[in-house]
């Protein structure tokens, strides 16, 4: 089987029971995908971010790199297995608090398109709390749509609006 790159998003901002606050959740998510999934070859730093949506609570976000040889649709059903094991439930509103949120942003087949999945992730353009810490790890990674890196995105979208501290 051949190696895939995998840009995912990471987000949280609920405390869990057993891993704490939202910065240790994404520290053992982290871990457990590296353990689980492949290798993590880089991690963001986190950021703390306004909601998107009806959540109240501010989010802890960031992104890592994952070498590892699932296909895309596999590795999101993996995913949404961890997140599962963190406590989220998928039912009724979008954006609501949630201790752990992942999402595949790109990967190294370029463009991916099933009606579970699709990568690029349809709005990850529009979020600088994803292209912010993205770019920090993978600046030269480009989105097979437009052909900017993910430098070149972040630069443009944060011309318009500064990324959240």
């Amino acid at each position: 089987m051949s190696k895939h790159l995998y840009l995912v998003a990471l987000g949280s901002n609920q405390r869990h029971h057993r891993y704490g606050a939202p910065r240790q959740v994404l520290a053992r998510a982290i871990a457990r995908i590296d353990d689980k999934l492949g290798k993590v070859v880089a991690r963001s730093r986190l950021i703390e971010t306004a909601p998107v949506g009806p959540s109240q609570r501010r989010y802890i976000n960031g992104a890592l790199v994952l070498s590892c040889e699932l296909k895309p649709a596999k590795l999101l059903r993996k995913l949404q297995r961890i997140e599962r094991k963190f406590g989220r439930v998928r039912r009724g509103q979008r954006w609501r608090s949630r201790p752990l949120d992942l999402d595949i942003v790109l990967w190294s087949g370029g463009i991916f398109v099933r009606p579970e999945l699709a990568i690029p992730h349809p709005l990850f353009r529009e979020r600088d709390f994803v292209l912010g810490p993205a770019a920090g790890i993978a600046g030269d990674w480009r989105d097979p749509v437009t052909g900017l890196t993910l430098r070149q995105l972040h630069g443009r979208l944060t011309r318009r609006r500064p990324l959240s501290r």
